[in-house]
């Protein structure tokens, strides 16, 4: 009995081993349907299938933990980014001028260098073509999350174009970061740009660059060159996020010149990184947990130092921080924006000023007690008083705004609309060029009642000359008539009834009936 139970355990036990081994094979089989390529060749294309949610992949790294696919942005667009899977987050985008919905009838193909391309209205969104000169055999996406099209040149291969070149709004580790690029938030409100010895961050100008408005630095971080000095040209410099948890800014690959700590920095945490500039305009660092995105670094910390915290023509305080006030006729934040246009739609001129006002659809506000949280990045200037510092920028079209302080003789100029402003003492005396709402309003009524004006004088025009020309016209006819009735006592006339010549008919009005008749 006991040999039975034996036979029947190990059929059982064999039954079980020969369905899990079924199971991963089907699993497998599963699996290699479903996976993404690993590299693309010459003639790929890929259509967009609107069934994916929010992402589908196309490519993907050896690894798996990054894939190069299309993306939902806002819930509505459409755009091709490349994704750490764990957290769904974007480490680069390929952002489109003018981005499609998420329904649009898009593919992307490769034949030297990647296309985005909507059929619908059948237009290239976007491509690597404008950035490479020549044309690739391959398309790899990197472990490191680098996107790559290189063209296969002898036993080596040569990067004809890389992501990492391109940056949008965030970079990783052991990515350089070069003048040549920049990071832009999505909404390409504000940008962080490389300079020779620092990194800025910066609100940009609204386009076009003709507007008038310069992009302003907020936040700047000056390399302090204690292992090595940047030598002026030596090189461009670049900066980098180190895998021991900071950013560095090199001139050649040795000590840095600059090391920028994270919170993590020594700390012998070993993890893949980034650095992001967000959405509100700060500059962050994190590192991936395994399970979530840990906070490293942040930038700015102060609430009243970040220009989304009160917006534009608004006023900081530090006390409570982080409350705001609008720079004139308003004690709420929240209003400023109406009351006054914001940056975005700015435009006009800013000269041509009558008794300190300022001309066209600009006023002149003066406040007392404030002043740029970024005064140090300022252009400054001494001046004799308050309406010295006034005048000079009153005279400057490209001047947005002065802060004078009575301490001091400094004169700050802006050259972007007033925002980034906190409270200062008594002795700081601001005037600032406002373009509102309501003057933009009464503007437009004012061009609305110029073009009334305008109409009635051309009707009133019209109906005189009309009725000049029927006065003439009567005059013409009263004459007509006494010569017709002259000729007709003569026998000349016949009315224009018997067949005759033309020139025996009495009005040219008379030739279009006849002619009408025979019609």
């Amino acid at each position: 009995m006991e040999a039975v139970m034996a036979r029947i355990n190990l059929v059982l036990v064999l039954c079980v081993a020969a369905a899990a081994l079924m199971a991963s094979f089907v699993a497998a089989a599963g699996e290699g349907a479903a996976a993404t390529a690993k590299e693309l060749r010459r003639g790929f294309s890929v259509t967009h299938d609107q069934s994916y949610s929010q992402f589908q992949p196309v490519l993907s790294d050896p690894t798996g933990a990054f894939a190069l696919g299309f993306l939902r942005v806002d819930t509505t667009m459409l755009d091709l980014a490349v994704l750490h899977l764990p957290s769904a987050f974007p480490l680069w985008r390929a952002i489109p001028d003018r981005p499609a919905p998420w329904s649009a009838a898009a593919s992307l193909s490769f034949d030297g260098g990647l296309v985005l391309t909507d059929h619908a209205v059948n237009k290239v969104l976007w491509s690597t073509a404008a950035a490479s000169a020549s044309a690739g055999d391959r398309v790899l996406l990197l472990n490191t999350s680098n996107l790559q099209i290189q063209s296969a040149s002898g036993s080596s291969a040569d990067v004809v174009w890389q992501s990492f070149d391109y940056p949008s709004e965030t970079i990783v580790q052991g990515q350089n970061f070069t003048s040549a690029a920049a990071l832009y938030t999505f909404d390409r409100r504000f940008a962080m740009r490389l300079g020779s010895n620092y990194f800025g961050l910066y609100i940009e100008p609204p386009p076009p660059s003709s507007s008038g408005v310069a992009a302003a630095m907020y936040f700047k971080h000056t390399a302090l060159e204690a292992k090595a000095q940047i030598v002026a040209g030596g090189g461009p410099t670049y900066a980098r996020v180190e895998p021991d948890g900071f950013l560095a800014m090199y001139q050649k690959e040795g000590p840095p010149a600059d090391v920028l700590s994270f919170d993590t920095f020594n700390r012998g945490v070993r993890a893949f990184r980034r650095m992001t500039l967000e959405p509100d305009g700060n500059l962050r660092a994190y590192y991936w947990d395994g399970t979530r995105w840990a906070l490293d670094y942040t930038a700015i910390t102060e609430p009243c130092e970040l220009p989304t915290t009160c917006g534009a023509y608004s006023v900081c305080r530090a006390q409570p921080s982080g409350r705001c006030e609008c720079l004139a006729n308003a004690t709420d934040g929240s209003g400023c924006a109406t009351a006054a246009a914001p940056a975005a739609s700015v435009g006009g001129s800013l000269c041509g000023t009558t008794g300190g006002e300022v001309g066209g659809l600009y006023r002149a506000v003066r406040r007392q007690g404030v002043e740029p949280v970024n005064k140090e990045l300022l252009g400054f200037e001494r001046a004799a008083s308050a309406a010295d510092c006034e005048a000079r920028c009153e005279r400057n079209c490209s001047c947005w705004g002065a802060v004078y302080s009575n301490g001091t003789g400094y004169c700050y100029l802006m050259d972007y609309p007033a925002q980034l402003l906190v409270e200062g003492d008594e002795r700081k005396v601001g005037y600032f060029k406002v373009r509102s709402l309501e003057d933009e309003a009464a503007a437009r009524g004012r061009s609305g009642a110029s073009r009334v004006k305008a109409v009635l004088l051309a009707v009133g025009v019209a109906a005189v000359v009309g009725a000049a020309a029927f006065g003439a016209y009567k005059v013409w006819d009263s004459r007509r008539r006494t010569a017709v009735d002259a000729r007709r006592q003569m026998g000349d006339v016949d009315d224009g009834l018997s067949p005759g010549p033309y020139k025996n008919l009495g009005s040219f009005s008379s030739v279009e009936l006849t002619n009408s008749f025979r019609r």
